[in-house]
């Protein structure tokens, strides 16, 4: 499958929600392997209590406070990888969680690496699997996603999107916060719920 151009440096350094929106409908391709993104969260900077950022400037998260359009890949439960993408400006922190894939080429491979999983909308319906089915690892953590083999490129003929937006999932802290984005009704998301308005 052929994708539009890699998106540039500019399309990251603005608001962590605005990216967090604007990344729905794009294509992450690592290798071989690519996935229409379908669902992100956004991590917010300040008082946000569920971002990584909120305990300030530390060698971990040392990458969110850096040049937006750069990979943040961190381990949660002792042995799943998650992938963020660096929003903001240079020095202020924001990064937006890729948490579901749309698996469009190299399903093969991610079949593979995902082991038992056999139905197309469970390669990469998670942020744990969607690393897994891409082969992401830490090794990427502080990645230039604007070129080499872990990019996000623009989907050909894309139309407009229909996006919901709920509550993030999964997590403690500001749990309250609207920033879980996603295409409404797809098939691949991590979790159906939402029930919120749809917004544009």
């Amino acid at each position: 499958m052929l994708f539009g151009r890699i998106l540039p440096r500019s399309f990251y350094a603005r608001s962590t929600v605005e990216v967090a929106r604007g990344l729905l409908g794009k294509v992450l391709v690592h290798g071989p392997t690519a996935g229409i993104i379908v669902e992100t969260e956004a991590y917010l900077g300040g008082e946000d209590l569920a971002a990584h950022s909120a305990r300030g400037l530390t060698q971990r998260t040392r990458v969110i406070f850096g040049p937006p359009g750069h990979a943040y890949v961190y381990l949660i439960y002792g042995m799943y990888e998650c992938l963020n993408l660096v929003a903001e400006r240079d020095g202020r922190p924001g990064c937006v969680l890729i948490r579901a894939l749309q698996p469009v080429s190299g399903v093969d491979l991610m079949r593979a690496r995902r082991g038992a999983t056999r139905k197309l909308e469970q390669l990469a319906n998670g942020p744990g699997k969607l690393t897994l089915a891409l082969g992401i690892t830490r090794a990427h953590n502080g990645a230039d996603v604007t070129r080499g083999a872990l990019v996000v490129r623009q989907a050909p003929g894309a139309g407009e999107i229909e996006i919901a937006v709920t509550q993030r999932i999964g997590i403690t802290r500001s749990p309250e916060l609207p920033l879980r984005f996603l295409m409404a009704g797809n098939g691949f998301l991590s979790a159906r719920r939402y029930n919120e308005p749809s917004l544009k």
